[in-house]
């Protein structure tokens, strides 16, 4: 198999040695190029996100040594220092790695989704380059094959594994059409923008962000490409009953939704249900609004069990996933046999008619310069014999020299021959 693989990861790496092996759009088709002209026929790919870089190429061309060599070089990075953080695959080894990539099973958060796409579109700008050849071609198509089928027949990504995005999947479960829903997120900071992430790609339309800095509220309004607007804190009293969905995290020492003001929005809603997800500790939201009528009060706790559950799903999935995976890998190892196979009868066949093209080409010039038939048809005869004996009879000698190896059974088979 002359598939390797080598890059570094969260795992292996810290985010500074990440960002200097990291490849932009125009330095990565700069990098498929210079290969392509160190490396006449070489293929590769390079995959570059924002937790990983790494390079699938042919071991037929280069070693995982000097292809982290290769790369340290493009970065400008000294290779004593860079290959503290690399690791190295190689043959089915790498096959399976690049399988686990491309299904989530090898991400920061188990499952993840976009990690496909990724790879896909890594393949993508190799092949629009010029570096991927047959045998690439058919892996990561195989590996496309075996990731869409992780997708569909496992619960791999099916269950909420951050709790920014469990209180998003359980806003969908209550709203049947979560997209026409009105949010009002509470606090600007890293729980909050995944919040807000999350909503985004569900394509919710209305939301509002309150914030004690109303800079930092709108900072984050600028990334949301929906109706959104920023507010103080301050305003949340008389835009509350706007909101259909509450979600807030903030690093507030006491509560900023008492019962009070929670009852006020629901009667000016004439009482229409709220949803309420506080992320925070201490919590934002009194613990008392949850005993109104027609509020349903969730706290971090409470999505954590979800979340922890929901990570043993995963797992239990991901040990399914590879299981697929082993027997994808064999498939493609079965294939790639079989392939070798075809090969070598091809070449076969291609050399013995290349030496019947030029024997019988020197023969018919003999005959036309005046030389005796019978003879030159003779000596045609006899060189075509050798030819043809040449190869077998020296694969022969080599089995009849190592009576352990199963050759010599293969050529009684090829020529009749009975075991004696």
């Amino acid at each position: 198999m002359s598939f390797i693989a080598i890059g570094i990861n969260h795992q292996s790496a810290p985010v500074a040695m990440r960002e200097k092996v990291a490849f932009t759009p125009g330095s990565l088709a700069s990098a498929l190029k210079q290969y392509a002209q160190e490396k006449q026929q070489g293929a590769l790919v390079i995959l570059s996100t924002c937790n990983r870089t790494e390079i699938f190429a042919s071991s037929e061309h280069i070693n995982t040594s000097q292809l982290a060599l290769w790369l340290a070089n493009f970065h400008g990075l000294d290779i004593n220092e860079f290959e503290k953080y690399v690791y190295a695959h190689e043959g089915t080894d790498a096959l399976v790695h690049l399988m686990q990539v491309a299904c989530g099973l090898d991400s920061l958060i188990l499952g993840e989704p976009q990690i496909l796409g990724q790879v896909k579109q890594a393949f993508s700008e190799a092949k629009h380059i010029g570096t991927v050849n047959s045998q690439f071609e058919k892996i990561f198509q195989s590996t496309f094959t075996i990731a869409k089928k992780v997708r569909s027949q496992t619960e791999i990504g099916a269950n909420a594994v951050s709790v920014a995005y469990a209180a998003v999947q359980l806003a969908k479960q209550i709203f049947a059409k979560l997209e026409n829903s009105r949010v009002l997120l509470i606090g600007a900071g890293e729980t909050i923008e995944l919040v807000a992430k999350h909503l985004r790609d569900v394509n919710l339309q209305k939301i509002t962000v309150a914030n004690r800095t109303l800079a930092n509220a709108c900072k984050l309004v600028q990334t949301l490409d929906c109706d959104a607007e920023g507010i103080t804190i301050s305003e949340i009293p008389s835009r509350l009953a706007d909101a259909d969905i509450v979600i807030s995290s903030t690093a507030s020492a006491l509560p900023i939704l008492g019962k009070g003001m929670v009852d006020d929005a629901l009667k000016k809603r004439k009482h229409k249900p709220m949803l309420m997800i506080d992320l925070a500790v201490p919590r934002d939201i009194e613990d008392q609004a949850g005993d109104l009528d027609d509020v349903y009060l969730y706290t971090v706790d409470d999505l954590q069990d979800i979340v922890q559950q929901n990570v043993a799903n995963r797992e239990q999935a991901a040990q399914q996933a590879n299981q697929m995976i082993q027997q994808q890998v064999q498939h493609l190892i079965q294939w790639q046999q079989q392939h070798k196979k075809i090969d070598l009868i091809k070449t076969f066949r291609d050399e013995a008619q290349a030496t019947k093209e030029h024997l019988e080409k020197r023969a018919l010039l003999r005959i036309s310069q005046g030389e005796d038939a019978n003879k030159v048809i003779q000596e045609l005869s006899h060189k075509l014999a050798q030819a043809m004996m040449h190869g077998p009879t020296k694969a022969m000698q080599q089995a009849i020299a190592d009576p352990s190896a199963k050759a010599l059974d293969v050529f009684e088979n090829v020529f009749g021959a009975e075991k004696k």
